[in-house]
């Protein structure tokens, strides 16, 4: 694993959301764009950071921050958990792993005694730039806005 680190130039990635839509970094130039990596849709840790970024979103958004979440789901399963949980940000669909693989979160994982791959959850803060001004590796779900502010 060849996680990006604070510093570097955010690749210039593209996706498709939960609509089909392309989202393109460049679309988000003179932005702060917080870029989170999370395992799986509607689980409980991945359900408690979006519903924490979601109840955070109007402080968020005059911060400056556009949030966008990525995991290798499915736009369907996207747009069901977007459905349910009444979430204000678009969701890429990166079932190829190509944004997962690029930006270093792939790797060895271990649950319950068992070793297997998969995407560590972790959230980069990308400045108008494009430059990662942070990294959180360790995110608390519950409160995962304050992270993201104090950074």
């Amino acid at each position: 694993m060849n996680m990006l680190e604070e510093g570097q130039a955010a690749p210039q990635f593209e996706g498709k959301d939960q609509n089909g839509n392309s989202i393109k970094l460049a679309d988000y130039k003179g932005k702060k764009v917080v870029l989170y990596f999370y395992p799986k849709d509607d689980t409980p840790g991945c359900t408690a950071q979006a519903c924490n970024l979601r109840d955070n979103d109007a402080e968020l958004k005059s911060a400056g921050y556009e949030v966008i979440g990525v995991s290798a789901d499915t736009e369907m399963k996207h747009q069901k958990f977007i459905t349910k949980y009444e979430l204000p940000f678009p969701l890429i669909a990166d079932t190829e792993k190509e944004l997962i693989q690029a930006f270093g979160v792939w790797g060895p994982k271990k649950f319950m005694g068992k070793e297997y791959d998969g995407i560590h959850r972790t959230t980069f803060v990308i400045n108008e730039d494009g430059i990662i001004d942070k990294v959180i590796k360790k995110v608390k779900t519950k409160d995962h806005t304050t992270q993201i502010l104090e950074a």
